[in-house]
């Protein structure tokens, strides 16, 4: 009976992590922009190049910056997937072997960090593609 308590409850605490991620991947939730006006998204610069008159160069640099991007980050979602289903994997033993399941939730957290690591270094990387005038504009549309 106290072994399916600490299940329930690990298995309660799992979720509300795996909800915050996916609220927080997918920018729901109660959180708000920390980088607003400061760093700006691929998808928001390539929406008003127009405006911003992005040069051939500046479009080239940014393309090659998401796609490298992009694949750095697609290898570390790997991890974090194949991390995650062993969690629940885990969590259909009894006992629940607890020191097994937050070492893989720790791979998960380490994994997800990465992703979090290059999708801000791409920020900083589209950041100094920009000139003044380009960020003062996107300022403005945020």
């Amino acid at each position: 009976m106290r072994q399916g308590i600490k299940k329930s409850r690990l298995l309660a605490g799992l979720c509300v992590v795996f909800i915050a991620t996916a609220a927080f991947a997918q920018g729901q939730g109660p959180q708000r922009d920390v980088f607003k006006g400061k760093l700006f998204p691929p998808n928001i610069i390539l929406e008003h190049q127009d405006e911003l008159e992005l040069t051939r160069d500046q479009f080239t640099a940014i393309r090659a910056a998401v796609v490298e991007t992009q694949g750095s980050v697609a290898e570390h979602e790997w991890d974090l997937r194949e991390a995650y289903q062993q969690v629940m994997s885990d969590l259909d033993e009894v006992p629940v072997d607890e020191d097994k399941v937050m070492e893989n939730v720790q791979k998960a957290l380490l994994a997800e960090n990465e992703v979090k690591k290059l999708q801000v270094r791409l920020l900083l990387e589209l950041r100094n593609l920009l000139t003044d005038e380009q960020m003062k504009y996107l300022q403005s549309v945020q």
